[in-house]
């Protein structure tokens, strides 16, 4: 890992060194009766463990203890232990993540919410809710995740629910630990952090084989953080983050002749690059002038560059020639480098914002409870270029976009909770007031502007039954703002792309019996207009729109949750199970440019990437030293296309088809001998080197293949 590579990280780790010294301002303590010190000046999503906010609905809380126990090396493998969360891999390191809930399609994530200490983690929210990046796991202290009414305390996203990943608290007292991991399919992986005084930096790197032929990942992350409490009523903290990702990768899937001839690992574009850069910087005051009462601010910025040069983006393209994409579907090898042919797709986003959040203990009415109230202002642009290349490897070309596309938001919320004795009521609202711009800065290019404003409402209610048993239900409008592009056209005008309306209900419970967590949800997610995208990603396929359902429950169980702390000789378990009895095209879903149906849409049919069934069950043992563990994670059968194709042509193109089951075993040995710095761990990943398809989106994608990792931490 050089340090010329990655020359802003190593100036920025620099920085961070020479300034370490001088953050000595002491910090506050718990109180006599030995309360956890409230979180300095970081936004919450759900609460904290055990007992999660469920006035505002459904609520799961991934902690450290679990995701290091279960040595989860990607946000896929994380969130899977989760019910209600479908995610779908994609390179093989959970760097683009596809995370859907409840149903929704989890490509590029674009229907959830991803934050960070609850500010934005997607570089365009609003603009272009797409992901193309994750930050390593390893770095986050908890994951949080909501999919009830509490939504619309964030928001723009607020249809089917939101992830908050929480960064760690950082030490007082000069701590650090230093872990590497090494293993099959050239995988290698550091993670250190060192901290102290309120100061902590967490540097990341790794680097290994995808699932698939040609594909080689390197990533590399440096976080840093600085909290402090400044005065009684003041505190303050300061965050900064640059992340570089430097991949061989490509875009397209395979063909199913392909798949057929050459196995699942096959991908024959050997010049593919994937570049990119983000930079990310927040700053959050908490104000708390009395007891009860907290004004938190938080302003914030991020840079994300991306360059991805590929040659094919599906199995479909003819960048490289009709006579290259019929070899493909009649499944002969073929050789990309003789195709004088590149494209790079280049993307600069900036995105800043302040977001004012004011909490008091009493109800809007004065009575019982507790309110919120949240302003923010949030920007963001885009600068898109296409540049076409004249050889395999080219980096430069001839540009043949030049789009400049902005969003401009200022979003409010209220909610507040009457504490009614054993049962609370939390009645929500929530504004949007959107305005976007389209600019292609081509010659004789044209532009175009247009606004989207929504006021939605929520309401949560939780009765606390008995000591062991909590009820909750929530309701909500939900919301999600159109793409730039899908509402402003390349020439300016205005299309037929309405936002994202949704009905949310759900009703609950929670309760603990004899050591057993048990929590189970009905859900019911009724879309007046559903945006959706056909078969292939991005702009190939013409979005579509109409009215759809979802409807299923969820159900999670765990057993001794404490053990991997007490560490006596107990067996533990955890379960996490969704059943998705309806993803339902509700109506045709037509074109938004010609009105017909979308790639076979016919109303009844089930939506894409929508599984039956999926569940994760972890069962452990742990004593003393030692703690091994079992997991399966099990995702049923889908669909990959809105006409429900069951069969593949016989030289199909990978795109439709049914997705069958499958299941996927990981075992994991950890030691962690007491009283000493250091501990070590074995895991083995798809166990039974299980081969399945994930995805057919651009053509075929696999799971990833069998993968043994093991490694060394020394703490201090």
């Amino acid at each position: 890992m050089p340090c010329p590579r990655l020359h802003p990280l190593c100036a920025a780790l620099g920085l961070a060194l020479v300034a370490s010294p001088v953050l000595a301002a002491p910090a506050p303590e718990a109180d006599d009766a030995g309360e956890k010190r409230r979180t300095l000046a970081t936004i919450e999503v759900v609460g904290t463990v055990p007992q999660p906010a469920s006035a505002e609905g459904s609520a799961a809380i991934l902690d450290q203890a679990v995701l290091v126990s279960s040595r989860t090396l990607t946000v896929n493998e994380a969130l899977r232990k989760v019910p209600g969360v479908t995610v779908r891999d994609e390179e093989g390191f959970g760097l683009r993540p596809n995370i859907g809930i409840r149903g929704s399609n989890p490509t590029r994530s674009t229907k959830v919410l991803l934050l960070e200490d609850g500010l934005p983690a997607m570089y365009a929210p609003y603009g272009d809710n797409a992901s193309y990046y994750h930050a390593p796991v390893q770095r986050y202290e908890r994951i949080e995740v909501l999919k009830g009414a509490g939504l619309l305390r964030f928001g723009p996203q607020t249809i089917t629910g939101a992830i908050n990943y929480i960064t760690p608290t950082p030490p007082e007292e000069a701590a650090g630990h230093v872990q590497l991991s090494g293993g099959s399919r050239g995988y290698g992986a550091l993670h250190a952090a060192v901290g102290g005084k309120g100061f902590e930096l967490d540097l990341g790197h790794k680097q290994g084989d995808g699932a698939r032929d040609n594909t080689a990942l390197e990533q590399t992350d440096l976080f840093v953080k600085f909290q402090r409490q400044i005065s009684e009523h003041h505190a303050l903290t300061l965050r900064g983050n640059a992340l570089r990702e430097d991949s061989q990768v490509g875009y397209s899937g395979i063909t199913d002749a392909e798949y057929r001839n050459f196995g699942r690992e096959y991908y024959p574009f050997l010049d593919d690059l994937f570049d990119i850069e983000r930079y990310a910087f927040s700053a959050s005051h908490d104000w708390t002038p009395r007891p009860g009462l907290s004004l938190l601010t938080s302003a914030y910025y991020s840079q994300f560059e991306r360059d991805w040069w590929r040659q094919a983006s599906t199995t479909t393209d003819t960048q490289c020639g009709t006579a290259f994409r019929d070899a493909r579907l009649s499944g002969q090898r073929v050789d990309p480098r003789t195709c004088n042919s590149t494209q790079g797709r280049l993307r600069n986003y900036y995105t800043w914002g302040v977001d004012t959040r004011l909490a008091w203990d009493r109800s809007l009415l004065g009575t019982p409870g507790n309110s919120e109230l949240g302003l923010r202002w949030h920007e963001e642009k885009q600068i898109r270029y296409q540049v076409n290349g004249s050889s395999p490897a080219a980096r430069s070309g001839v540009t043949v976009e030049d789009n400049l596309r902005t969003a401009e938001a200022l979003a409010a919320f209220a909610t507040t909770t009457f504490d009614l004795g054993s049962v609370k009521l939390s009645p929500s609202l929530r504004r949007e007031d959107i305005r976007f711009t389209r600019q292609d800065r081509l010659p004789g290019g044209l532009g175009g502007r247009e606004s989207v404003a929504e006021t939605t409402w929520g309401i949560g209610a939780h009765w606390q039954a008995s000591e062991g048993l909590v009820l909750f239900a929530s309701a909500h409008e939900g919301f999600a703002p159109p793409r730039v592009e899908d509402l402003i056209a390349g020439n300016g005008t205005s299309t037929t792309v309405d936002a994202e309306k949704s009905l949310n209900l759900e009703l609950g419970l929670r309760t603990r019996w004899q050591g057993i967590d048990l929590e189970a949800v009905a859900f019911r997610n009724d879309f007046d207009n559903q945006v959706v995208v056909g078969s292939i990603a991005g702009g190939s396929t013409p979005l579509a729109q109409g009215e759809t359902e979802y409807a299923g429950i969820e159900f999670s169980a765990g057993l001794n949750r404490g053990a991997l702390t007490r560490r006596s000789g107990e067996f533990y378990a955890d379960l996490a199970l969704t059943r998705l009895f309806t993803a339902e095209q509700r109506s045709v879903l037509r074109r938004v440019d010609n009105g017909q149906p979308a790639n076979g849409s016919v109303a009844g049919n089930r939506l894409p990437y929508a599984p039956d069934l999926t569940t994760t069950f972890r069962v452990g043992y742990v004593e003393g030293a030692w703690d091994g563990s079992l997991e399966v994670q099990h995702v049923g059968r889908q669909w990959s296309d809105f006409a429900n194709t069951m069969h593949p042509a016989a030289n199909g193109d990978g795109q439709f088809g049914r997705i069958d089951s499958y299941a996927v075993w990981n075992a994991t040995l950890n030691y962690e001998p007491e009283g000493q710095p250091w501990s070590g761990f074995l895991a083995v990943k798809n166990l039974t080197d299980r081969e399945y398809i994930v995805d057919r989106t651009r053509g075929i994608l696999f799971g990833n293949p069998r993968q043994v990792i093991a490694g060394l931490r020394y703490a201090w």
